[in-house]
């Protein structure tokens, strides 16, 4: 049995290979219900939706949840589920800051990475990039 919920597995596939933000939003609300609403699962939700907003020209709606994800991942320790979580926080913040500023300074909206710190959670991830997640189009974005 494994450490890791299938479904944390499967958001840090969307989050970092394949950069599907609203398919993270997807699978972590999933967890973040299972598990009794925990403020970290919903942190690295609010992350992924901050990055979707973006990308779909919804600054205000970004800022928002970035700082909202922040905050509840704020208190977590640096390394926290087999990540890099201090990074995020960092790699968030810098781009939230970048935000605030995004009338002065417009900017493409980028990618952030969460770096797995743990070997067997990259073996999860590198098993379900072999086997990805086969989607059904009717599901997906209803």
């Amino acid at each position: 049995m494994s450490a890791y919920d299938r479904l944390y597995v499967a958001y840090l596939y969307y989050f970092n290979e394949v950069r599907d933000y609203f398919e993270c939003h997807e699978v972590m609300e999933e967890l973040w219900l299972e598990e009794g609403r925990s403020p970290l699962y919903q942190g690295l939700l609010q992350v992924a939706v901050g990055l979707y907003h973006h990308a779909n020209g919804n600054v205000s709606g970004s800022i928002k949840l970035f700082s909202a994800g922040l905050d509840k991942l704020g208190p977590y320790p640096a390394h926290t589920l087999g990540i890099d979580l201090a990074k995020l926080v960092q790699d968030s913040s810098l781009y939230l800051e970048r935000l605030r500023r995004f009338n002065d300074e417009p900017f493409a909206p980028y990618d952030l990475d969460i770096q797995i710190l743990d070997d067997e959670l990259q073996g999860l991830l590198d098993e379900l990039k072999r086997n990805p997640p086969i989607h059904d189009e009717e599901d997906s974005h209803a």
